[in-house]
């Protein structure tokens, strides 16, 4: 099984790693417009060896596309156009309606399967690479009525076999929907309490010393790279807005409670947002 990553990120370079450790795939090919990058997952063995796009989309029988999701908008196309009636192409990004439509007339769309494993941490690049990354979560599989069935069962057993995933089923206007509810709103407002903080607090050693573990969960995703997320809140900016909408009416509903001293019904509120833990808990 040769399989090549393309985008030696997080995401990619942790799956480079996992699926080589897990012995699902013999030999993995890395691609990557930065050269830097290529030089860290050599030095790291996030991959066997390094080649141009065309040349390892000829060699491979699995081609993942681990880059963001705005660039998803041409590569996957360019790439479709060069494979053959075996070969099967999966992105990995957080978005999936735009992309999708992206290729929905092309001639070898059976080939391509819309998947979005739901893992990562705040950090970016190879270096970020890590194992046992994507083990135990979820893997959402859209659209598949759209590709070959033999290659989603291939890539489910790739989700399942070399990467420890479960794995979920969603049409891609469902997806966008529900990963900005669940993914994408939690980015976001970590960005806007970040950016709050640092216009507010000048002092950054107070920051840094009085920083609870509570501030720090709560703005770690603030840390994630703009040229990930940037794209992501571009395609999926329709759902986030809602989100938005439906958050800062709480938001202002909390103020409001403190205002009036409210603060019994404000305490219904809290416990009612309590039951998160009964669903995270599972």
């Amino acid at each position: 099984m040769i399989i090549s990553v393309v985008g030696l990120g997080l995401i990619g370079g942790s799956m480079a790693l996992s699926l080589k450790e897990n012995g699902f795939a013999d030999t993995v090919i890395g691609v990557d417009n930065k050269t830097e990058h290529i030089i860290k997952a050599l030095e790291l063995k996030l991959i066997d060896r390094v080649a141009l796009l065309q040349d390892a989309v000829k060699q491979s029988d699995i081609i993942i596309l681990a880059v963001p999701v705005d660039a998803l908008l041409t590569l996957l196309p360019e790439v479709l156009n060069q494979i053959t009636e075996n070969q099967v192409v999966i992105e990995v990004g957080s978005t999936k309606k735009a992309v999708i439509e992206a290729v929905k007339n092309h001639p070898n769309r059976g080939n391509f399967v819309a998947t979005h494993p739901m893992a990562g941490t705040e950090f970016s690049g190879p270096e970020a690479a890590i194992r046992h990354l994507f083990d135990g979560k979820n893997c959402v599989l859209c659209d598949i009525e759209d590709s070959k069935p033999e290659l989603v069962e291939l890539i489910k057993k790739m989700y399942i076999e070399g990467l420890k995933m479960r794995i979920t089923y969603l049409d891609s206007v469902a997806h966008d929907i529900h990963t900005a509810y669940i993914s994408h709103i939690s980015h976001i407002c970590s960005f806007a309490l970040a950016s709050t903080v640092l216009a507010k607090e000048k002092d950054e050693e107070s920051i840094f010393n009085l920083a609870s573990t509570g501030f720090e969960s709560t703005v770690r995703l603030a840390k994630s790279s703009p040229e990930t997320w940037i794209p992501i809140f571009r395609q999926n900016q329709e759902n986030i807005i809602d989100v938005l909408d439906s958050y800062i009416t709480t938001l202002l509903t909390f103020k409001g409670l403190m205002i009036s001293g409210s603060y019994d019904k404000f305490g219904e509120y809290l416990t009612q947002a309590n039951d998160i833990k009964r669903i995270l808990n599972k």
